[in-house]
């Protein structure tokens, strides 16, 4: 198959799915058995067009996130929101050094990730249908404490098919906040975590890249970019008047149908 179709494939997939709670990575694990696109490069390639729909989250939340403009009058608000998002991060960047090659090496599996897109949709399903006490309904309102928690619970999202955006959801969701409160500060806590994880990867790669795989991960890199900034925007008008029991129940059947068809292909 063409490298530039997948490239394109692929950078639809991660820009689709890094920020709904659905598992980027486990969606691209899938894909990339589907279409045999695998090895150091394929590893490399999927954190890296991750980086592109960070980047829309810097684009579309800009005003959030630069404290220097000369017409922000909150800049002490959204130093303090860095403040939080990097006590956040901090747990993931630890554990990732740590048990990375691990994860890498016996989790990055279709049964793995099976069995984590299931538990993550029935945790979601039971966010949705328990009696709720929504305490936090402004960014500004979570404490370092908080931002701490959120990203030790983050941590569980190395774990592929777990999907990091449903871990920091559901842990923002236990303490009490709403569902726009806790998919904004995932939004955030994306952007240190998954340019730690893309720089380490370059870092990491076991040979130069030639001209055509730089190609090929500019094309993902500006297909997720643009397809997430997309998402993004009206993922936030959704969960303003929705709830995450749909993605729930997506990723069960989703991870039904992985895990049985592994099942199958192993049994033949």
């Amino acid at each position: 198959m063409n490298p530039f179709f997948i490239s394109i494939l692929l950078g639809i997939v991660e820009g689709i799915t890094e920020f709904l709670p659905v598992s980027s990575t486990g969606h691209l694990i899938i894909l990339n058995q589907f279409v045999d696109f695998t090895g150091s490069f394929a590893y490399m390639f999927d954190i890296v067009i991750q980086m592109g729909a960070i980047l829309s989250v810097v684009v579309y939340f800009w005003r959030r996130l630069y404290p220097f403009g000369k017409s922000n009058g909150n800049n002490t608000g959204i130093m303090k929101l860095w403040a939080k998002t990097i006590i956040g991060v901090t747990p993931a960047i630890i554990m990732g050094a740590i048990f990375g090659k691990y994860i890498k090496q016996y989790l990055f599996n279709s049964i793995v990730v099976s069995i984590a897109l299931i538990v993550g949709g029935i945790l979601l399903i039971y966010l949705e249908k328990r009696k709720k006490n929504n305490t936090i309904h402004e960014i500004s309102s979570l404490t370092y404490r908080n931002a701490l928690f959120i990203g030790i619970i983050q941590c569980i999202a190395m774990i592929p098919g777990t999907s990091r955006s449903a871990a920091t959801i559901i842990g923002a969701m236990f303490l009490g906040a709403s569902r726009v409160v806790a998919a904004e500060f995932s939004f955030f806590l994306a952007i240190p975590t998954m340019l730690a994880a893309s720089a380490y990867a370059l870092l990491k790669a076991e040979t130069g890249l030639t001209t055509d795989e730089i190609l090929v991960l500019g094309t993902g890199f500006i297909v997720s970019f643009l397809v997430a900034w997309l998402v993004i925007a009206v993922f936030m008008k959704f969960i303003g008047r929705k709830n995450f029991i749909p993605f729930g129940y997506y990723r069960i059947i989703l991870g039904i149908i992985v895990g049985a068809h592994q099942l199958f292909a192993l049994a033949h």
